[in-house]
C-alpha cells in the first residue's frame, strides 16, 4: 500500500497514476477503514482530484512543488539576526531541502551559528548562504514523477564511513 497512499496524522492521501488504478486504491482503502471503524465525514473527503495541497506541498501530474503560499513565507523572511531566528528560517528551509541541490554544503555557514558556544557573527557568507536557500525556495522548483515504466539502474559506493547511491 506504501506505493499509492500516504497517512499523516488523520490525512490520508490517495494516489493513481490512471484512473481505473485510482478506482481500485480508493476502494481497497475505503474498505480498510472500514473494517477497521475508522470513519471520515464525507463532506471532508475531496475525491478524483487533478491537484492536491498536502503538507505544504502541491502534487499534480507534473510532480511535487512547494506551496506557493510557503514560498510567500520565504520570500517575506527578514535575514535572521539571532541563532533562534536561524533555527526557524532552517526549518523550514530544511523541510523542502529535497528541492535544493547541496542543502547542507550551502545552509553549513547558517547551521554553524547555531551552535552553543560559537560566537555569533552574521558575515559575508551568512548573507550569501541564506539569500541563496531563499532563491532556490523561490525559484518554484518542481520534483518531477518518474514514470516507472523502465527499469532503474542504482549505482552505489561505499567507504568505511558512509554510503553513496545515484539512481
Amino acid at each position: 500500500m506504501d506505493k499509492f497512499v500516504i497517512v499523516f496524522i488523520d490525512d490520508i492521501l490517495i494516489y493513481s497514476k490512471t484512473k481505473e488504478e485510482h478506482e481500485v486504491h480508493l476502494k481497497l482503502i475505503l474498505e480498510l477503514l472500514q473494517e477497521h471503524k475508522l470513519y471520515d465525514k464525507f463532506s471532508k473527503c475531496k475525491l478524483w482530484l487533478e491537484e492536491v495541497r498536502f503538507l505544504g506541498h502541491v502534487v499534480n501530474k507534473e510532480g511535487i512543488h512547494i506551496d506557493p503560499n510557503k514560498i510567500k513565507v520565504v520570500k517575506n523572511w527578514k535575514a535572521p539576526i539571532t541563532p533562534s531566528k536561524i533555527h526557524q528560517f532552517l526549518g523550514l528551509a530544511g523541510y523542502y531541502r529535497r528541492f535544493i541541490k547541496n542543502f547542507s554544503r550551502i545552509a553549513q555557514p547558517l547551521t554553524l551559528l547555531t551552535q552553543k558556544d560559537k560566537k555569533f557573527d552574521w558575515g559575508e557568507q551568512q548573507k550569501r548562504a541564506f539569500q541563496t536557500l531563499k532563491d532556490a525556495l523561490c525559484s518554484s522548483p518542481i520534483l518531477a514523477l518518474l514514470d516507472g515504466s523502465d527499469d532503474f539502474v542504482v549505482y552505489c559506493d561505499t567507504l568505511g564511513q558512509g554510503l553513496g547511491c545515484i539512481l
